[in-house]
């Protein structure tokens, strides 16, 4: 089945983590890489991979980087394998992609993640699993939060080997990031009814317990106090990005009792940090 799929990669400024990711596509007819105008050795690093197809657009927001990536690349292939720079497959995955025989209603696959902290394998994380193997007739993205999720017509199934999400970028870059990813999961949170929210957003949208469950969650739920100093910083870099969470609906509520109710301003978690107008080019 490998040649029925192409791969999709969004990038900007992913030179730490990039090559990693394209060294486990050398089986891809076709690799579709968005590019948000890298000013690092991003592409330098792309160029090195033949089949690969660069397009470079301005990042507004998930939802349409990533439509545009599934509509606009000229992605002739039935499935399309949507990847993180910082994700990798490993060979027990390529080798289930080879064999898989998806029935007629199935129309997507969803993977779940091993998460490494500079290149070491946590034994347990709170990243949840991703739907990231799909036919792309009929696929569209929706923003959700900070991120994006893929809406497809049929069954999704579970892959049985897992992927790698191993981001070697620095921890200025995490943290920059989550600034950004948690002023729009705020925004999610504030707008959102209480009924439709899931328990882990009704926790989150309860401000107190949040960072202190997530933080024993990843801790002693998922085994990170067994990763060493990894699962530390591992649960630390969680228990941190609850906090800013917390700290953004505080300061709404504050706010809205001193002057007119107003959500946090909303930056595009972006790859690129750029707004702007749309522009599409091609790099091949």
């Amino acid at each position: 089945m490998l040649d029925q799929i192409t791969p999709i990669i969004l990038t900007y400024n992913e030179a730490p983590n990039i090559g990693r990711a394209l060294e486990q596509l050398q089986w891809a007819r076709d690799v579709v890489v968005v590019d948000s105008f890298s000013d690092d050795e991003t592409l330098d690093i792309v160029a090195r991979t033949p089949q690969a197809r660069v397009f470079q657009r301005e990042f507004d927001r998930h939802e349409t980087q990533w439509n545009f990536a599934l509509k606009e690349t000229g992605i002739t292939s039935e499935w399309v394998l949507a990847l993180d720079a910082d994700y990798a497959l490993t060979p027990e995955l390529v080798n289930e992609l080879s064999t898989l025989k998806p029935e007629g209603a199935t129309a997507a696959y969803r993977a779940r993640f091993v998460y490494c902290v500079n290149g070491r394998a946590l034994r347990g994380s709170a990243y949840p699993p991703v739907t990231v193997l799909y036919r792309r007739q009929g696929a569209l993205y929706r923003q959700d939060g900070h991120t994006q999720r893929v809406l497809v017509q049929g069954n999704v199934e579970s892959l049985r080997a897992p992927i790698l999400h191993d981001d070697r970028k620095s921890f200025g870059h995490w943290f920059r990031s989550q600034r950004r990813y948690m002023k729009l999961e705020t925004r999610k949170l504030l707008e959102a009814d209480w009924r439709d929210l899931d328990w882990a957003d009704r926790v989150r949208k309860m401000i107190v317990p949040a960072p202190l469950v997530m933080f024993a969650y990843c801790l002693f739920v998922r085994g990170a106090i067994l990763d060493g100093r990894a699962g530390l910083f591992y649960a630390f870099q969680r228990l941190l990005s609850e906090l800013l969470l917390s700290l953004y609906l505080i300061d709404h509520w504050l706010l809205r009792r001193g002057r007119t109710p107003q959500a946090p301003e909303e930056h595009a978690p972006s790859i690129g940090e750029k707004e702007g107008e749309t522009v599409a080019h091609t790099r091949h």
